[in-house]
């Protein structure tokens, strides 16, 4: 059986149950007690045991606190997968956004998601799907946005002629309801 690793002595058990006290964090608070557990003598089976985790998690905990100490206990975010386009290809996208879509070219009018997939496969050779792509321009800051339609007949005149207009000023009710009852 191989040793155990050392935990770093620069602080003791006392400052760790201080810090415990201050965290807010419970996770962090159940690593710094395992940890404060250790450094009072007590053997790693029974931290893990006291922390209802294994022993190769008490000893990431203390990889995680010889390397950052009480602060590389908090609980971090897990960093998730890996992003499928790359800046430069991020920012050609960006371009062909901005730029709308030819008609002539693009066989399209305007822009949706599977037409951007398809435009990603044809340029870069990636696989992207609808899902995926609408979460890439949304975190790039696009919206899902369309114009409402508009018939091609349409006469701007025509809008203010057909418009529904509520009365301007709004007219106070007459003295009383209850009063004209009695």
């Amino acid at each position: 059986m191989a040793a155990a690793i050392e935990v770093r002595s620069d602080y003791t058990s006392a400052d760790l149950r201080q810090f415990a006290r201050r965290s807010v964090d419970a996770d962090q608070v159940r690593r710094l007690l395992a940890i404060a557990l250790i450094l009072d003598g007590g053997n790693r089976s029974e931290a893990a045991k006291i922390a209802g985790v294994t022993l190769q998690i008490v000893r990431d905990w203390v990889l995680r606190f010889n390397e950052g100490g009480p602060d590389g206990l908090v609980t971090r975010k897990a960093p998730g997968r890996a992003s499928i386009l790359n800046d430069d290809q991020r920012a050609r996208l960006a371009e062909i956004v901005e730029a709308g879509p030819i008609p002539a070219a693009h066989g399209v009018v305007r822009w949706r998601l599977y037409d951007l997939a398809q435009w990603i496969w044809d340029e870069f050779e990636l696989s992207v799907t609808r899902h995926t792509l609408g979460r890439e321009l949304r975190a790039m800051g696009y919206r899902k946005l369309s114009a409402r339609p508009r018939h091609r007949g349409q006469k701007s005149d025509d809008i203010a002629d057909f418009k529904k207009v509520s009365s301007p000023v709004w007219r106070k009710s007459g003295g009383g309801f209850r009063e004209e009852r009695r």
